[in-house]
């Protein structure tokens, strides 16, 4: 796992050609996911896990 510069907890896992990249939101326990091609930088896939996680972020807020 590592530490995003943006505060968010990145956690990358390698599964055969692919890799699952996990953001998580320390300050408001959510955490979302996406899967993507190894051959991606992982700048590349952070940025999108963080993407995704702001997305589920306020439509948590906005309760729906």
């Amino acid at each position: 796992m590592t530490q995003h510069e943006s505060g968010y907890i990145l956690e990358f896992q390698t599964h055969g050609r692919s890799i699952k990249v996990t953001a998580f939101d320390p300050k408001t326990l959510v955490e979302a996911s996406i899967v993507g091609a190894r051959g991606a930088t992982q700048q590349q896939l952070a940025e999108l896990a963080i993407r995704k996680l702001r997305y589920v972020i306020e439509k948590t807020k906005s309760g729906e």
